[in-house]
This record gives C-alpha cells, sequence and structure tokens, in this order.
C-alpha cells in the first residue's frame, strides 16, 4: 500500500495494491496489519458503510464530538471529489482544508 500524506497530518491518500487479470481485479481494501506498517497508524477499525449518491449531490460534513471515529472512504462506481477539514481547535492544522479525487478507476481511498 502507498501512502501519501496531505496538508493535515492525519488524512492520508491510500493507493492499495491491485492484482489484475482478464476476469477483472482484486484488492485489499482494509488489512490492519499492512494499515499499520504503511500508516504508522494503531485503529481499531469497527464499521464498514456503503452509500451512493447522485450526480452533483454534495454530502455534510461529518463531525463528531462524543464518539470520534476515522473514516476510510473510496468509491467503487464512477469519482467523487473528497474535501477533509480539521475543525480540531486544539490541532495545528485547525481550520485548514484538504481534497483528493477519488475514483473507482483508481481505486485510492482516502484516510
Amino acid at each position: 500500500m502507498k501512502v501519501e500524506r496531505s496538508a493535515i497530518a492525519e488524512v492520508l491518500l491510500l493507493e492499495p495494491k491491485v492484482f489484475s487479470d482478464a476476469r477483472g481485479f482484486f484488492l485489499e481494501s482494509y488489512n490492519k496489519r499492512a494499515f499499520r506498517q504503511a500508516t504508522g497508524l494503531e485503529v481499531e477499525f469497527v464499521q464498514d458503510n456503503h452509500s451512493r449518491s447522485s450526480k452533483n449531490v454534495v454530502r455534510g460534513l461529518h463531525y463528531q464530538l462524543r464518539q470520534p471515529q476515522g473514516k476510510l472512504v473510496r468509491v467503487t462506481a464512477g469519482e467523487i471529489w473528497d474535501v477533509a477539514v480539521d475543525l480540531r481547535r486544539s490541532s495545528k492544522s485547525f481550520g485548514r482544508w484538504t481534497a483528493a479525487t477519488l475514483s473507482a478507476e483508481s481505486h485510492r481511498m482516502l484516510w
């Protein structure tokens, strides 16, 4: 897995290893050990969600105070522009934002 750091230290662009052949492709979207080795983060991955948005839909900002959680975002069809904003007042990057284009074709994910 390749990892690219963003302007916000905790927001990472991940590029998994993709194994392709005539039948299609296979990739590991998450593997605890590989994630830890590539990112240096020890996280407890407890929930997996799947959503679908129509064209030109903007999804809202998600900010948790009581139960903060990391999110691993990937695209299975089409393309999105995913934006992360640091709203943590105690953070060195408070008020900064970063964005990445994620697509089904690139397989890149944003943590």
